[in-house]
């Protein structure tokens, strides 16, 4: 999936591009006192400024993570049925394993500090 997304991205700066090329192309072969001339040529002068002076709106900047995150999410490639119950089972495995090791561990340990104190619980 992000391939094909990139791909998009691509193919949408290459259209921008292109329509760029397009309308200085038109502008510059067109009448100088037409005013589609005029506005070609102010359309492709004109850059956008970013006000870094100003203070970035809460809600822009909320309305914009929940964006990347819906994209982010549609990533996920999710478990099959199958494949969630055979990890299901490795972890349940797993866990037991762990926990009888920690148990022999502890039961050791005891066992040392009572032969070590003489002590009797």
């Amino acid at each position: 999936m992000p391939n094909k997304d990139r791909n998009k991205r691509s193919v949408r700066k290459a259209r921008a591009e292109e329509r760029a090329r397009v309308e200085a192309a038109q502008a510059a072969s067109a009448p100088a006192g037409s005013p589609e001339a005029a506005k070609a040529v102010a359309k492709a002068e004109k850059k956008p400024e970013k006000a870094s002076n100003k203070k970035p709106n809460v809600f822009r900047c909320l309305a914009n993570y929940l964006g990347d995150v819906r994209s982010e999410m549609r990533r996920v490639v999710w478990p099959s049925k199958g494949e969630l119950k055979s990890y299901s089972v490795a972890i349940v495995a797993m866990l037991i394993v762990f926990g009888v090791v920690i148990w022999l561990l502890d039961s050791g340990i005891v066992a040392a500090l009572i032969g070590y104190t003489g002590l009797r619980g």
